[in-house]
């Protein structure tokens, strides 16, 4: 009778090669990588510099802040629309900056270590622009409910620009903690290459801190697009994370360790919950040494637990393709988030020398961590029943409609005549052609729970992207890259033999 343990290890391997078996040699993560940061560029905000790749995309949104008489131009717009959250692009700069921290050898293996730190830059400066004052941080550019109504190029935009903030009488302690986090994980990264850069982003980031732990008050401001579920102690405890990493000033580490109580077993990393991402940050810590923080140590543990096929444990159950499925809205940013957590986790167990984690009566090593971590990356990229590539521009079937006001409209320097919301709505909207630009590098929202895909614009929950979800993407995809590398080399030893 075969093991518990020998039935766990074959539904991983089952689940990442029952749509290709060849997974080591067929994708080319580099490419994926490389698109994925591309991405980046078609969100832009503001005044494009000369060095803009995506060509279809011109300025927008120049005039951002004048309404109060502050700079709030640049930035990403957050997915389809043409509207700048701030507290989702502080979490997509969170990301940007972990996958660039963790994986940098990768990337920079890759030569996508500079296009990846003006991705991260791009993001960072509009964030420092919006804090203000040590108590003043601007969250919202653009009227949500009006934007959602227009379908328009951000070039041609003329919905209002309304501007959005907290401050210590209506404060907003999610906002200012997220972009605490942002900011402090991107100093890390502009370390080495730019010291005054990143002395300024810790210097902000500090302020946040303070700012968000000193008047806690649970944000609301962009309701009802992105409201708070969570509370704002899961940001309180990243931020103050990052801060530890990047300064290595123990008051914040004495932070995350009073306030270990807040800690609590999650299913989920995403753009309202962070404690996945805390506690894999501070599970290295405990694995390192610091024993008094294994409350997160456990949490990140649990965290595996939820989702792995064959845990004891198992909260998320996976589509009959092997697809992670947390809810039916967008689904693939959470299996972005998850995969990037997954493989983290596992490299940081594999460092450490740890056995794996124990679910119960099961234990998943680090090497079965990431392989099931591997299988949801290769299921967004065509190992899947529809064979279908959920990021556009990559593979040869891939969405065409994706649900992208910039995307679905012809270019304004192929097409300089305005379109208006209507004419956007009734022309292009509504359209059943392809989307007349390739937004490369986008990951849209994904299949059903029964791997079902049907490429139709209207359908937001399945066809949007996001910059969060793109930015998980990229820390998913960068652990891969030394595959990419061996795939090459097993390429290049295969036709050298043929000669």
């Amino acid at each position: 009778m075969a093991s518990s343990q020998h039935v766990i290890t074959c539904l991983v391997i089952i689940i990442s090669c029952i749509y290709g078996a060849n997974s080591q040699s067929d994708i080319n993560y580099k490419d994926v990588l490389t698109k994925g940061i591309l991405f980046f560029e078609g969100q832009r905000s503001g005044k494009l510099p000369p060095t803009q790749r995506v060509n279809w995309r011109g300025d927008s949104a120049l005039s951002d802040g004048n309404l109060e008489k502050v700079n709030l131009s640049g930035g990403y717009y957050d997915a389809g629309d043409n509207v700048k959250f701030g507290w989702p692009m502080a979490f997509s700069v969170s990301l940007l900056s972990w996958a660039a921290t963790e994986f940098r050898n990768q990337i920079d293996s890759a030569n996508e270590l500079g296009n990846l730190r003006t991705a991260i830059k791009w993001g960072a400066d509009f964030l420092l622009r919006a804090h203000t004052s040590s108590t003043t941080l601007y969250t919202q550019v653009g009227d949500g409910d009006k934007d959602h109504a227009c379908w328009e190029r951000p070039e041609d935009m003329d919905t209002p620009r309304t501007l959005y903030k907290i401050t210590s009488t209506s404060p907003g302690t999610e906002a200012a903690a997220e972009t605490a986090a942002a900011l402090a994980a991107a100093s890390i990264v502009f370390r080495d290459a730019d010291s005054n850069y990143s002395a300024t982003l810790l210097s902000h980031s500090k302020s946040l801190f303070q700012f968000a732990d000193k008047y806690r008050a649970s944000y609301q401001g962009s309701c009802p697009f992105y409201c708070s579920y969570s509370g704002y102690q899961d940001e309180l405890v990243w931020a103050a994370t990052w801060l530890y990493k990047a300064s290595g000033d123990n008051t914040y580490l004495n932070y995350v360790s009073n306030n270990q109580g807040w800690s609590q077993a999650v299913s989920e990393f995403s753009w309202d919950n962070k404690f996945a991402g805390a506690q894999t940050l501070l599970a290295k810590e405990f694995l390192a040494g610091n024993t008094n923080l294994s409350k997160y140590k456990n949490d990140a543990d649990s965290f595996v637990c939820a989702l792995m096929p064959g845990s004891s444990s198992l909260q998320i159950k996976t589509t009959p393709g092997g697809l992670l499925y947390i809810r039916d809205s967008v689904n693939l940013q959470y299996v972005t988030s998850a995969s990037m957590i997954l493989a983290i986790y596992s490299k940081i167990l594999a460092e450490a020398r740890a056995d794996g984690v124990r679910c119960g009566s099961s234990n998943f090593s680090p090497s079965q961590i990431k392989t099931f971590a591997k299988s949801q990356v290769d299921y967004i990229l065509g190992k899947n029943p529809l064979n279908m590539s959920y990021m556009v521009g990559f593979g040869s079937k891939y969405p065409r409609q994706l649900h992208h006001r910039g995307a679905s409209i012809p270019s304004i320097h192929t097409n300089p005549a305005k379109v208006g919301c209507n004419d956007g709505m009734s022309s292009w909207y509504s359209s059943s052609n392809p989307n007349p630009n390739t937004h490369t590098g986008a990951v849209v929202g994904g299949p059903d729970s029964n791997d079902r895909f049907t490429d139709s614009r209207s359908d937001f929950s399945h066809l949007e992207t996001t910059t969060y979800m793109v930015a998980a993407f990229v820390g998913s995809v960068a652990p891969l890259l030394p595959l990419a590398e061996q795939a090459q080399m097993q390429q290049h030893a295969y036709s050298s033999s043929m000669l």
